[in-house]
């Protein structure tokens, strides 16, 4: 995309660029006016009007309107990728967290089954013990017959009732063993459906991470190239601001823009405040709050901050896990006294390990931007429910402990 034209005169504030005192910019003004006056040429293009500073001051203020609109809807691109690029990956955590889960159910299924199946064939032993002291001891070998013949445990419980060839206790055998038989059908199925639910898992999370990688690919794409234009827009906005100051009679237009956007960037460190002994989670600014945008769920709240700014836990906790974590590259997850577990996604580096206590204020890590990211910020998630399970808004859990959110 090509770089957006201001437009430059060769006027006076540019001629003091160029190191001329003001002195003589007023005599080349002279000498212009008398050379012009002594030819006989007019000191603006025929048929042209002459440019009022007035409209020429008016047409800078809506250049500068112009560009700041351009902006605006560049770093609101830029923030929808951001957002687009963490549902992608948030995608790909839930499906791993859901797969992890049903690999838990199934394992435990199984070994159900084969608790079933060796209680069975204990008890299988059994009968078939319990049916050769019936065959020694029968006075009619028809009968053992039967007996043995039985398809089931319960037709040969049927059957040695009827034929009166086993005692109580031997019947008692045979009662179990049909129980057991009918846990292990149980468990068999309980099996058969764990095992197919952990392999539509796995096929879940296999296809949401193909579509968040296909997706963060396009995102971040997109993000780089409208990074550029941004910077872009930014020097041709720069340029034109201190032009318009320049019209309004600023003397040093330049020194006055850097002052007024030193002000600005010392003035949006940070939207989050604190009272007495509360320490958020990091400091910078809240690119993005709690819930849905453009169509996708943010579960989080985003807070913009160079890369290596410290990172906090607000309260007591300890640490669940901190180390690599699909889409946010690395992550910290801490729980705290109350069963709920806070995120902090995306970071650089950290600095705790899993089982650690940590005290609130204890720096954890500093901010970064790997994994599946569109720019350095963290990633703060309240999960109130166990780990990706009702995840909340932050924001009444932070204000209970004495953090706001500003816009938020």
């Amino acid at each position: 995309m090509a770089t957006p034209h201001v437009r430059r005169t060769q006027s006076a504030p540019t001629a003091a660029r160029r190191g001329l005192s003001p002195r003589s910019r007023r005599a080349g003004v002279l000498v212009a006016g008398l050379a012009a006056l002594i030819l006989g040429m007019p000191l603006v293009p025929a048929g042209a009007a002459p440019v009022s500073p007035e409209s020429e001051r008016d047409e800078a203020a809506a250049r500068v309107e112009a560009i700041e609109k351009r902006a605006a809807r560049a770093e609101e691109h830029l923030q929808r990728m951001t957002i687009e690029a963490e549902a992608a990956a948030d995608a790909v955590l839930r499906t791993r967290v859901e797969l992890a889960r049903s690999e838990k159910k199934a394992a435990a299924a199984t070994d159900e089954l084969a608790a079933a199946e060796k209680a069975v064939d204990r008890l299988a032993d059994d009968v078939a013990t319990l049916g050769r002291r019936a065959y020694m001891g029968a006075d009619q070998f028809g009968s053992v017959t039967a007996l043995l013949d039985a398809g089931s445990p319960g037709e040969a419980l049927q059957r040695a009732a009827t034929l009166d060839l086993l005692g109580e206790e031997r019947v008692e055998t045979l009662h179990e063993l049909e129980d057991v038989e009918v846990d292990r059908a149980r468990a068999e199925h309980a099996a058969r459906d764990a095992v197919a639910r952990r392999d539509a898992a796995a096929d879940a999370a296999a296809e949401a991470e193909s579509r968040a990688t296909e997706r963060v690919t396009e995102a971040q794409r997109e993000f780089d190239d409208m990074t550029a234009e941004k910077k872009r827009l930014d020097a041709a906005l720069r340029r034109a601001e201190i032009r318009l100051l320049e019209l309004e009679g600023a003397r040093d237009a330049a020194a006055e823009h850097a002052a007024a956007e030193a002000a600005e960037a010392k003035a949006s460190v940070s939207t989050l405040s604190t009272s007495a002994g509360a320490v958020a989670p990091a400091t910078g600014r809240v690119s993005s709050c709690y819930g849905a945008r453009w169509g996708t769920m943010h579960s989080g709240v985003d807070i913009a901050a160079p890369i290596g700014t410290p990172v906090y836990t607000p309260a007591d906790g300890v640490v669940v896990d901190a180390g690599p974590a699909s889409g946010f590259g690395l992550a910290v997850y801490v729980r705290h006294d109350d069963r709920t577990i806070t995120l902090y996604g995306h970071v650089n580096r950290f600095f705790v390990t899993p089982g650690q206590a940590v005290k609130a204020g204890q720096q954890i890590a500093e901010v970064g931007n790997r994994g599946q990211s569109t720019g350095p910020h963290l990633h703060f998630e309240v999960h109130t429910g166990g780990l990706y399970v009702n995840r909340v808004n932050p924001m009444p859990w932070l204000a209970s402990r004495g953090i706001s959110l500003g816009g938020c």
